[in-house]
């Protein structure tokens, strides 16, 4: 039976990528690499199923619409503010001088001049997914370093989004302005085509900001409360592409920079949070087949035809580039290490050199094989990325001893609130029979707070910094990381703990917490939460004493509050009831059972 383009190159896609980012996750590089090589499996350039690359390059559209919209929504103007002393010149010396590095690459293989200006933007930019995963798995994303890193992810970002803006214009001037040799780009017509193109994006910016910031959050309130899920998602979805649809076809800007100020203006809203986890599955899907497109168009015969342009492109994204961020780094005073783990972070290019490079072939200012350049270029540097981090750590005593040395000078010159930043160990609490919270969203924050109210010592573990800043001025000891994590669970000092509540709601996590902590201390209470029984046996397999579920003890609840408005009798009839049943539910149970 005769199948569509579509739904082969969907399903052909991403079970590619599925199969080749696991195999990228396991042997512990970024997945980006597996989606990126399953393009070029079902690319014209490789042997065997030939996916349609018309279809592929519509459907990464929507992928590239929805990864700017989670950019948008994840944008914090409050966050820029507190690093743009040096995330804002930082990130505009590294993307200069980066540019100008590859620009000087291509002059050497004969390319003209906006060729060579393309070619190097799209080589100074890095990778925001990889940059904030390898934050994240190092814990730097709550230190300043990380504070920086991401500023600097932001500037580079709407660096970008200009650039994707101003690129049609610069075909224009490229190919004589107007495409016709009797209208030349002189001077005049050059900076009257970027003012257009500037007033434009101008106009959409202040009606987005003006107008969308209030019609946009409305429409979602009041999608929101109807009370359908189904509604919310479709309406988040309707408005990313909309506005980014709208944007192209009306006003002549991109569709990323349509979907960036959608995110945008509900950045500030309540219901950014849900938005974003609304629209993150179809956004990760059609994400992966922006790789997916990209690897397509990629030639691995480049390796052989062009090898020292590859090694020169190489060269320009991990050694000019993070060159350039630690120069920057150390002209603004920095300490070497807070400067090192920046400019480490900036070893890599990604999604946006991948826009770039599309819509300059797109619009003839980039050859294929500049394309071609930039893809190997990203490839290997994300490979390289983690190396760079591991000889940060091999060199660790050499340069915090060169650190020691310059402390008064860094310290008078640094901004006030620098730290020294290098990844460090987490050293054990020193508390003993405390109590460990994991968790301190709506549940473990009730929870922490119940047991400072009887006096309790507590820790709390949690990998979001903002859910900590509750607790800092509070009698706790705070511990900012992922909890599954070894070193993360020895720090706890669980052998010397009374309790462990795990309150995160991810059941299959909690069971390998509760599997650490019971490893270490046979004798610790664990009280845990699930949302299903799957999950409450999963965890009291792995040594939970209690188990919460908490749709059912929000069942017990309303029944013993409409029990309780008959008469005080029945109220504590049912409750003794509900009660009963559930301690003898826990009583038959092997240890660990749930308290259903």
């Amino acid at each position: 039976m005769p199948h569509s383009p579509l739904i082969s190159t969907l399903v052909v896609g991403l079970v590619l990528a599925f199969a080749l980012g696991a195999v990228a996750n396991r042997v512990r590089v970024s997945p980006l690499i597996g989606y990126l090589l399953a393009g070029v499996a079902v690319g014209p350039y490789t042997p065997g199923f030939v996916a349609d690359q018309t279809l592929a390059r519509d459907l990464a559209e929507i992928g590239v619409i929805l990864l700017m919209f989670g950019v948008g929504l994840q944008f914090s103007p409050k966050a820029l503010l507190s690093v743009k002393s040096i995330a804002i010149p930082g990130a505009l010396i590294q993307v200069i001088i980066a540019t100008l590095f590859g620009a000087a690459l291509s002059w050497t293989m004969a390319w003209p001049i906006s060729t060579g200006l393309v070619f190097g933007l799209a080589l100074s930019v890095a990778s925001t997914v990889v940059v904030i995963r390898i934050l994240d798995e190092r814990r730097l994303i709550d230190s300043v370093a990380g504070h920086i890193s991401v500023g600097w992810l932001i500037v580079e970002d709407l660096v970008m989004v200009l650039a994707i803006v101003l690129l049609p214009t610069l075909a224009e001037f490229a190919f004589g302005y107007g495409t016709s040799a009797e209208t030349p780009a002189t001077a005049s017509a050059i900076f009257s085509a970027i003012g257009i193109a500037l007033g434009k994006t101008a106009a959409f910016v202040a009606v987005m900001l003006v107008v969308g910031q209030r019609v946009i959050p409305w429409i979602l309130h009041h999608i929101a409360h109807t009370g359908s899920r189904e509604l919310f998602r479709l309406g988040v979805l309707a408005l990313a592409l909309g506005v980014a649809y709208g944007a192209a076809e009306f006003v002549g800007v991109s569709f990323a920079l349509g979907a960036f100020f959608a995110g945008l203006v509900l950045s500030e809203s309540e219901l950014s949070q849900r938005a974003a986890a609304e629209s993150l599955p179809l956004r990760d899907a059609f994400a992966v087949l922006f790789f997916v497109s990209v690897g397509m168009l990629f030639d691995p015969t480049i390796f052989v035809r062009e090898p020292w342009p590859v090694i020169g492109t190489v060269l320009v994204v991990v050694i000019a580039k993070p060159g350039a961020a630690f120069l920057a780094m150390r002209l603004f005073r920095y300490p070497l290490d807070t400067s090192l783990i920046v400019a480490a972070t900036r070893t890599q290019i990604g999604e946006f050199s991948f826009i770039l490079a599309g819509l300059g072939v797109g619009l003839g200012l980039l050859p294929e094989v500049g394309r071609d350049l930039i893809l190997a270029g990203a490839i290997l540097s994300i490979i390289a990325t983690p190396a760079f981090f591991m000889a940060l750590d091999r060199t660790r005593p050499w340069y915090e001893r060169s650190a020691e040395t310059s402390t008064d000078t860094d310290s008078k010159a640094a901004p006030s609130g620098t730290e020294a930043l290098a990844p460090r160990e987490l050293t054990a609490t020193h508390l003993k029979g405390h109590a460990v919270v994991i968790g301190c969203g709506r549940v473990g924050s009730v929870v922490c707070e119940a047991l400072l109210g009887v006096g309790e010592s507590v820790l709390v573990i949690e990998e979001r910094s903002e859910l900590l800043d509750k607790f800092r001025e509070r009698d706790v000891e705070l511990i900012y990381g992922h909890a599954p994590t070894p070193e993360v669970m020895r720090a706890a000092n669980l052998a010397a703990a009374s309790r462990l509540f795990i309150a995160i709601p991810d059941g299959f996590e909690a069971g390998q917490i509760a599997e650490q902590a019971r490893s270490v201390n046979p004798g610790l209470q664990i009280v845990a939460r699930a949302h299903s029984d799957a999950e409450a046996e999963h965890v009291r397999k792995y040594g939970a004493d209690s188990v919460i579920i908490g749709e059912q003890e929000l069942a017990h609840a309303m029944l013993a509050q409409a029990f309780a408005q008959r008469g005080q009798s029945s109220g504590h009839e049912y409750s003794g009831t509900a009660s009963k049943t559930y301690e003898e539910t826990s009583k038959d149970a092997p240890r660990g059972a749930s308290d259903n």
